[in-house]
């Protein structure tokens, strides 16, 4: 009997066989001298060269299809004995899978292309751990690209990408809604699944825009809760810190704020401008101490790094955090429960959010699985002695 023969369930094929179809199609392109990586002998002929594909499977003793699906991430299912044989053989031949040839054969490399505003900032890399986790089920690998919210930037990355066929672009950055010459433009984002590509964006687009996939965070309802709770905790005035005007991201959760502050009674008094950095926070917020600030105003920042930024400028002032002048963020970044006092935020899924755009790009038949917000009371905003009074 063939000891490649499949089993009842197809889940792998005879050896020799060749369909030339799906990662068959890769094994021949694979198959070549061209391998990334190689070693001194791999057939054991005292010769130097590259491993190939065939050498794996030679070594394996399976078919040139079977030792192509195991290597080359396709989701036809193999045999666990044919796979740890296949695997057993390229790691003693020094065998790493040709990516160039992939690309040509598939039209596409096995890469996911992530474009984030800033990495340093733990809102990025929280969806970026999803989306590496989503691409590890895959085998698939995640490049990073930091666009440092430069629209140009962004566009030269684009036009780079284009050329290295990546299955998917992700683009996770903030975007402004009329930016004058606007990044990641529909245009762009046509062109680059004419290459084959998916492109997937956070947030939702108007229908005019609409290129590709989206994943919603649901940034205004979490902002309309996070007001609500603070007006029930007794606050009635307080200052916002934002990004500038049009930059959706923080529109929706300012905009959400004020709404829900105002529907238990507070005020959203002023608005001060900045970014999304902390130093930016800082700024913001010793020039608002600098033309007074009374105790018990509360202050909502954009995002928990901005809100980290401004507790830093109410200390230096000499100000206390909490009873003083109380805090809140948005995002729930893993550092806002261990600063004092522990942060008050908005829970975002932000790593589930990177996974299901991950699933976005690969799966045809996607539809996004719930992402709840939750809002999270903490120490810098303690109830007011007068609430509910």
């Amino acid at each position: 009997m063939n000891p490649e023969s499949p089993s009842p369930s197809g889940a792998d094929a005879p050896s020799g066989v060749d369909s030339r179809s799906g990662t068959d199609a890769l094994s021949q392109a694979d198959a070549s001298d061209g391998a990334d990586a190689g070693t001194a002998d791999p057939g054991g002929r005292g010769e130097s060269r590259a491993a190939t594909l065939h050498d794996v499977a030679r070594v394996a003793g399976v078919s040139l299809a079977t030792a192509s699906r195991v290597l080359n991430g396709s989701e036809r299912k193999v045999a666990e004995g044919f796979r740890e044989r296949v695997e057993r053989a390229a790691e003693t031949l020094g065998y790493t899978p040709n990516v160039s040839a992939q690309s040509t054969a598939r039209g596409r490399s096995p890469v996911i292309a992530l474009l984030v505003a800033d990495i340093a900032d733990p809102y990025f890399g929280q969806i970026a751990a999803g989306v590496a986790r989503g691409a590890d089920e895959r085998g698939l690998v995640v490049t990073i690209s930091i666009t440092d919210r430069d629209p140009e930037r962004e566009r030269r990355i684009l036009r780079a990408l284009r050329g290295q066929r990546p299955q998917g672009l992700i683009l996770a950055a903030s975007r402004a809604e009329d930016a004058v010459a606007p990044a990641a433009s529909p245009d762009e984002r046509a062109a680059f699944e004419r290459y084959g590509g998916r492109v997937v964006s956070f947030g939702e687009e108007r229908s005019s825009d609409r290129v590709g996939r989206s994943v919603v965070l649901d940034n205004a309802g979490g902002a309309v809760e996070l007001g609500r709770r603070m007006a029930e905790l007794g606050y009635r005035s307080a200052i916002g810190i934002g990004a500038a005007e049009g930059v959706r991201t923080s529109d929706d959760r300012l905009n959400g704020f004020a709404r829900g502050f105002a529907e238990g009674g507070g005020r959203l008094e002023r608005i001060l401008r900045g970014d999304f950095r902390r130093e930016s926070g800082a700024a913001a917020m010793s020039g608002a101490l600098a033309e007074g600030v009374a105790p018990g105003t509360l202050v909502f920042a954009l995002s928990d790094v901005v809100a980290l930024g401004a507790m830093s400028a109410i200390r230096a002032a000499g100000r206390e955090i909490g009873a003083d002048i109380a805090v809140c963020g948005f995002d729930d970044v893993p550092v806002s429960a261990d600063v004092t006092p522990a942060l008050t935020t908005v829970r975002l899924p932000l790593n589930d959010a990177g996974y299901q755009a991950f699933r976005a790009v690969v799966d045809d038949e996607w539809v996004q699985a719930p992402l709840p917000v939750e809002v999270v009371v903490r120490e810098s905003t303690p109830a007011l002695a007068y609430a509910g009074a």
